[in-house]
């Protein structure tokens, strides 16, 4: 009987439940009741942010996009006032040296002398951009000036021959680097293939150019006969290359070698890559400066302008989807932007002193005639590149979280 009254006892305080005296519910339920509400706080969506003003949308509009902003800014500029002929040759060599070398130096200081020799190793990526950057860029020119040359009397031969030379001369360097590191690309390859490239220019390029001439086309007639020495080339692109790449690469990897944390730092938090954007448009501008102040623009007919630059915006697209779609089989994208900004591209630091070189006794007007196809592409080319970085940015940084989605 005792034994029955315990297990009665027990099973009653089992079942005893602790009573709100305020509310009248048990402990248990109200725990219950608030553990729901909280997921269905959860789950309900967040309400909008309050949307921003439109001043603050437009500043924030222009610190994004303050890069293509100056760059329409100072094209404006450029297209209405120009640096007198006779200075253009030392405003050019300024900014030659000068700017491209704060641009290596700054590039100096943020890439790892590591990242640099294993990109130096990739030879069969520095075989893929070549063989596209001098030979099939240079195939399909070609095809384009043949094209054009069936009819004598559409296009002048200066502008067909100097249309030749841009196909034939090796990429840019400066532009290079600098819109493939805001497109998160890697910078690294870049400035390997694009100093690979201005290396193998001086070589490359005479031969291709007169083995193309070698046809005996009329529009070749135009050319004297007698061909200049490679020596003033060799010593005027090395020169170049050595003060303005080299050297200041040089000094930026002990920067960062000697002092890494403060060379972070002022990289990192001071923003110091803004100054080789700034470099870069005063670049783009002396290029601008330059094609509007020769008076081949006024000289030449409308037909033969707008034809070169049509033909530029098309041949660079051409370049673009063929470096890109064929990158994309065998390389990330971060890769894959640094071949679409190596491989369409044309650099007039190389291929303006080559049409003076390359032949003796040229006209200043015809000299100007083989000039103007490359600065006009080179201008466009600046504009398409600023253009790409935005798309190309975004393009990298979703396959970096997908990456990170992945791995976490």
């Amino acid at each position: 009987m005792a034994d029955g009254l315990q297990k009665v006892k027990t099973s009653v305080e089992t079942k005893t439940v602790e009573i709100n005296p305020e509310s009248g519910k048990s402990v248990e339920d109200e725990r219950a009741a608030l553990s729901m509400s909280e997921k269905a706080s959860i789950q309900r969506p967040k309400p909008p942010a309050p949307e921003k003003p439109f001043f603050w949308r437009v500043i924030r509009f222009i610190q994004d996009q303050w890069f293509l902003i100056a760059l329409g800014i100072l094209i404006a500029i450029a297209s209405q006032h120009q640096v007198p002929r006779e200075q253009q040759k030392l405003k050019t060599t300024i900014v030659s040296y000068v700017c491209v070398s704060i641009i290596f130096l700054i590039t100096g200081c943020t890439i790892k002398t590591q990242v640099l020799v294993d990109n130096c190793k990739r030879w069969k990526v520095h075989l893929f951009v070549q063989l596209q950057c001098f030979f099939v860029f240079s195939l399909i020119m070609f095809g384009v000036v043949s094209a054009a040359a069936m009819n004598r009397h559409f296009m002048d031969p200066g502008l067909l021959c100097g249309m030749l030379l841009t196909g034939c001369v090796a990429t840019t360097i400066s532009s290079n680097v600098v819109m493939t590191g805001q497109a998160h690309g890697t910078q690294a390859l870049t400035v390997v293939e694009s100093t690979l490239g201005n290396f193998l220019g001086p070589f490359l390029t005479p031969l291709l150019f007169k083995a193309y001439l070698s046809n005996g086309a009329w529009y070749t007639k135009v050319l004297p006969h007698e061909t200049g020495g490679y020596a003033a080339l060799y010593q005027r692109v090395f020169k170049q290359l050595g003060l303005s790449v080299f050297i200041p690469m040089a000094v930026g990897q002990v920067i960062q070698y000697l002092f890494p944390g403060p060379t972070r730092t002022v990289c990192a938090k001071y923003k110091a890559s803004k100054l080789g954007s700034l470099a870069l448009l005063i670049i783009i501008w002396q290029t601008y400066d330059q094609a509007f102040s020769s008076r081949t623009l006024k000289v030449l007919p409308a037909s033969n302008v707008a034809f070169l630059v049509f033909m530029s915006i098309g041949l660079f697209s051409l370049m673009l989807v063929v470096s890109v779609v064929s990158a994309r089989f065998w390389m990330g994208r971060a890769d894959t932007v640094a071949m679409a900004y190596c491989i369409p591209a044309k650099t007039p630091a190389m291929g303006v002193p080559m049409s003076t070189v390359l032949f003796v006794g040229l006209s200043p007007a015809l000299e100007a005639r083989l000039q103007l196809p490359l600065v006009i592409f080179q201008g466009l080319q600046i504009v398409a590149g600023t253009v790409l970085t935005v798309p190309f940015k975004a393009w990298v940084d979703s396959e970096k979280k997908e990456d990170d989605g992945s791995n976490s």
